[in-house]
């Protein structure tokens, strides 16, 4: 699995969505982009599992800002986490908070870690989202990231190659139970329902590195945006091993 982290920034706040990487890589990142990692104001992590938490530790050793996320990932990072107690914020469902003039809120996502989200971000003009980690989108997810001008959406597998590959089978019934994983064809579903509600710019993200491929991700998802008429949608691949190029929401 791809691991994760996201950096949303403007002109006054900078937050970073997980931190799968390594704090040396989030840092590079963030300076690429002009940013020291003492400019981060928050951390938000959508859930556990080590993909998008491996690089916290070292993180909160080079950064002052807060973490958040909810009581029962926060309780799993304090667990597992040196140093992250103290640091540790709740997020709640549908509950807001603000950092700035920015207004984040988080979804519950049915994942196989304890209280999963992923979050929204918004400005007021503008919205972003990011989803990733979900067997199927729920209904809150749908009505929490409708009307985002950007969404980064998991594109994890393809269905036909993970069932005829080597994975063990306990694991593909995982990735493919309700607590698993969205294929190329349920993220372009999904991808579709947002089109439909004015999403212009697409990321797909947490890709598997044994049962997908970037091209293989893209060409489903634009195929079916394409067939629904929305030919016009920006579609990106998060890169695996890099920084992706920012993008202007």
């Amino acid at each position: 699995m791809a691991p994760a982290a996201t950096l949303y920034f403007n002109e006054t706040t900078s937050l970073l969505i997980d931190a799968g990487i390594s704090a040396k890589r989030i840092c590079d990142g963030l300076r690429q982009l002009g940013l020291g990692p003492e400019q981060l104001d928050a951390i938000c992590i959508t859930h556990s599992h080590s993909d998008h938490i491996s690089g916290l530790r070292v993180l909160l050793k080079r950064v002052l800002c807060p973490v958040y996320a909810t009581e029962a990932t926060g309780a799993e990072i304090a667990r597992q986490v040196e140093g992250a107690a103290p640091r540790l914020h709740t997020i709640r469902p549908q509950e807001p908070v603000s950092f700035g003039a920015l207004r984040v809120q988080a979804s519950s996502t049915p994942h196989d870690a304890p209280g999963s989200v992923g979050y929204t971000i918004s400005d007021g003009a503008r919205k972003c989202s990011v989803v990733t980690d979900l067997g199927f989108v729920t209904e809150e997810v749908r009505q929490s990231i409708y009307g985002s001008q950007l969404a980064l959406v998991e594109a994890n597998h393809d269905v036909d190659w993970l069932k005829s590959g080597a994975y063990p089978p306990y694991l593909k019934r995982r990735i493919l139970g309700d607590g698993g994983h969205l294929s190329n064809e349920d993220s372009g579903e999904l991808c579709c329902e947002l089109a439909e509600h004015g999403t212009k710019k697409l990321v797909l993200a947490h890709l598997s590195q044994e049962n997908n491929t970037p091209e293989r991700a893209r060409s489903v998802v634009c195929g079916m945006l394409s067939r629904r008429g929305f030919d016009q949608v920006s579609v990106t691949v998060a890169p695996r091993q890099m920084c992706c190029q920012p993008i202007e929401v």
